[in-house]
């Protein structure tokens, strides 16, 4: 009884870990100027939910800015947000 009691507490402690740490990101994220919070291509393809293909498009037809250093991409959190309000249509 005393290791399931053990198992579950190492459970509940790595949750809690992993909740504190979902928190502090979100904290931070929200009190982080937008210029200051930057994705790479692969962070921005699953925010975004699009291909490489489509983000190679939308880097190409200057639908999203971008940094280049080397071969690496990256984005700014201000570039995402103005791209989104930029596409917005709203309710009738």
């Amino acid at each position: 009884m005393a290791d399931w009691y053990n198992k579950a507490q190492k459970t509940l402690d790595s949750i809690q870990e992993t909740a504190t740490e979902i928190n502090s990101k979100l904290i931070s994220g929200i009190q982080q100027n937008p210029e200051d919070v930057i994705y790479n291509n692969a962070q921005f393809m699953k925010l975004m939910g699009i291909s490489k293909r489509t983000a190679q498009e939308w880097r190409d037809k200057k639908i999203i800015g971008y940094f280049q250093i080397g071969a690496k991409i990256y984005y700014t959190l201000h570039d995402v947000q103005q791209l989104l309000k930029e596409n917005y249509n709203p309710k009738k």
